[in-house]
């Protein structure tokens, strides 16, 4: 359960503001809003599925140790990208097809590599379950990108990007910092 709530707040907080999340307000202040919710819990079951596939596979090929410093290392690298912050691009959101394929399509493909897929990677190279991970992201994601769903269909406008950026970075880079003191802690090399 730990797990699971840990993925889901980090996750959560990631999402805010970041470029997915932009890209679901601008989808919900123009198509339905079935379509759109529907699109994104399509393509992130799909894409965090994939990263907690990477990020599972990880564990068969490094030692733990080497795991937990990467992660520590990373957390602290994206909660550093999301001070930086995301910025939604004109192309990302053509229409594509019927309103649920064109949310669906448009979202995984800017999720590819984008640092909450990367986090839920990170997170499972970590875990011994897997299931948690997955549906942690899943959900945290959900949650965030549902909030910018309704936020886009009632207002048509972006959320006050700047704290939720701080509050994302500070999450990030405390797990970053709490995993590399766990490493030093246990007098891991």
């Amino acid at each position: 359960m730990t797990v699971f709530l840990t993925t889901f707040g980090l996750i959560g907080a990631a999402e805010m503001g970041d470029k997915t999340q932009l890209l679901t307000l601008a989808l919900a202040a123009r198509l339905p809003l079935g379509a759109v919710l529907g699109g994104v819990v399509l393509a992130t079951l799909l894409n965090h599925a994939l990263a907690v596939a990477v990020g599972g596979s990880a564990l068969l090929i490094l030692p733990a140790s080497v795991l937990r410093a990467a992660a520590g290392l990373s957390f602290i690298g994206f909660g550093l990208w999301t001070l930086r912050g995301d910025r939604l691009v004109g192309n990302e959101e053509r229409r594509i097809g019927p309103p649920l394929v064109t949310v669906a399509v448009s979202f995984f493909l800017a999720e590819m590599g984008d640092k909450t897929q990367l986090a839920t990677a990170v997170l499972a190279a970590q875990a011994t379950s897997f299931l948690p991970v997955w549906l942690g992201s899943v959900l945290g994601m959900v949650c965030a990108d549902g909030l910018a769903v309704v936020v886009g269909y009632l207002l048509g406008r972006r959320l006050p990007e700047r704290p939720l950026k701080i509050g994302a970075a500070a999450l990030f880079l405390l797990f970053g910092i709490l995993l590399l003191g766990a490493r030093t802690a246990k007098g891991i090399p």
